[in-house]
């Protein structure tokens, strides 16, 4: 993956004012550390008339599956073979953009502490991007830069140069050309508008992203005539923060028509006068449920199966009906963390006598286990390979035998309510399986008859009309002996 920038000057204004700005020395060759591989600056030519600065990404293919979880969601086009043949490795996409952002952080914000005054002035810029993803062709490339007052140049690479009848590919050799341009409205430029036309990014996208593009955008986008299309696309799509970002854009475009600060006319409902109740977060729903079903079944001794960070053992310790807690976990980073969010080395000793934490894999029987009146798995059942799934059951179900065991998983009718979920992805890059409501049923049913329990079943969350709640849960407990024995 490479980009190259070039600039030219005269005696009074070399050239070579290029490295100051980047913050990279042009006679060395330097490299940077990256989430998915290592960034190389170096300087093809560096005189007084001329200097270019390049960045080479070299690209860690099996980090960027690792990292992806191999499920391209956000990610690489074509995800169903995009662990083994892609092309993030020499496109220019977001991961280059996220390479530009860090590299060249100073630069890009506009501050050179060794010579101040560099930043804002103008200079010729010629910037070269060998391949370059276009969903929208040379078109497209052209309507997103021109307005910018860049002169384009974006050459069609063919699908292969012996076979011109195939046609060209998705990919163009770009050229961008300003006789007058900072450095750091270029770079900002490049940022924003290079996974804009791959139409992909490699991470997921969250809410701060709105923040990065309005940062990056200040003083461009918000009359470039392709701004919808530019903030849904850099926004990966999501409808509720292409909404977000749209509306505060709206309002710097009328403050600068204005002449005014936007605060000055965002105004109409102070923040002490707002009345809007958020949502409460499905992850707490899901304990107020669980708690609830606790205390409904009588349960004092609580075993967390699958605690991992320690959120659900936190909350029953809030509450003194729980005398005993016990989080079990296969991951002792999950443990590490858990111990520090329930800050168990500065607990009270009364406190800390209702708690422990240990390490168990829910694979195997565990005589630790046994004896406690109720047993939680959490989120956990559709992290396991579904081969692995009845020796789960006799570990919890036929060794341990809590009094009542309460399963949630979630409800994979349910995604279609997700709008930044796309269609046919779990909801968790490890999540081996999503079931059904009928499957869910099915599997608790059998497995509640194969080893004496009864079975309850509770939505938990908004329960859809007609997809159901986003989690569902099982309730089993224990028969008597004598039904237990004949079941």
């Amino acid at each position: 993956m490479f980009l190259t920038i070039t600039t030219t000057g005269t005696p009074e204004r070399p050239a070579t004012d290029l490295g100051y700005l980047l913050h990279k020395h042009p006679e060395k060759a330097q490299a940077f550390s990256t989430s998915y591989g290592t960034a190389h600056v170096l300087y093809p030519e560096a005189d007084a008339e001329r200097c270019t600065a390049a960045l080479l990404l070299e690209v860690d293919a099996v980090a960027l599956v690792r990292r992806g979880k191999g499920k391209g969601r956000g990610g690489a086009p074509d995800a169903a073979l995009a662990q083994y043949v892609n092309d993030r490795p020499y496109a220019a996409s977001s991961l280059l953009a996220v390479a530009l952002s860090g590299v060249f952080s100073s630069a890009m914000k506009g501050v050179c502490n060794a010579r101040p005054e560099l930043p804002a002035l103008p200079r010729p810029l010629r910037i070269e991007v060998p391949a370059l993803p276009a969903r929208g062709g040379p078109g497209l490339v052209r309507r997103l830069f021109e307005p910018l007052g860049w002169t384009v140049t974006a050459e069609p690479v063919p699908l292969d140069t012996e076979f011109p009848q195939w046609g060209d590919s998705r990919y163009v050799r770009l050229e961008l050309e300003s006789a007058d341009r900072t450095l750091a409205e270029a770079l900002r430029h490049l940022y924003v508008l290079l996974p804009v036309l791959d139409d992909a990014k490699h991470y997921w996208v969250a809410p701060d992203e709105v923040d990065k593009l309005l940062r990056a955008g200040e003083g461009w986008l918000p009359n470039h005539p392709e701004q919808k299309l530019i903030t849904s696309r850099y926004l990966a799509r999501r409808w509720s923060l292409t909404r977000a970002a749209t509306e505060r854009l709206e309002l710097v475009r009328l403050a600068e028509t204005d002449d005014s600060e936007v605060e000055e006319i965002d105004n109409a409902v102070g923040a002490e006068t707002e009345t809007e109740e958020r949502p409460t977060p499905l992850a707490v729903q899901r304990r107020e449920a669980i708690t609830a079903a606790l205390k409904a079944s009588g349960a004092a001794r609580v075993l967390d199966l699958g605690c991992g960070q320690g959120q659900l053992v936190q909350t029953l310790l809030k509450d003194p009906a729980f005398t005993e807690i016990v989080g079990v976990d296969v991951s002792m980073r999950a443990l590490t963390i858990a111990s520090r969010r329930l800050k168990l080395d500065r607990m009270g000793e009364r406190q800390a006598a209702r708690v422990k934490l240990f390490q168990g894999s829910l694979a195997y029987t565990d005589q630790r286990i046994k004896g406690y009146d109720a047993a939680v798995l959490s989120e956990v059942i559709e992290h396991l390979d579904l081969p692995r799934l009845p020796a789960l059951e006799y570990a919890v179900f036929g060794s341990a035998r809590p009094r009542t065991v309460l399963v949630t998983t979630p409800n994979v009718e349910y995604n279609v309510r997700w709008e930044s979920l796309p269609a046919g992805q779990v909801r968790h890059g490890d999540h081996r399986f999503e079931w059904t409501r009928a499957e869910f049923r099915a599997w608790a049913e059998s497995v509640a008859e194969r080893h004496g329990y009864g079975a309850e079943f509770v939505p938990v969350g908004p329960d859809d009309p007609e997809v159901g709640p986003p989690t569902q849960m099982a309730v089993f407990t224990l028969t008597t002996p004598k039904e237990a024995k004949a079941a």
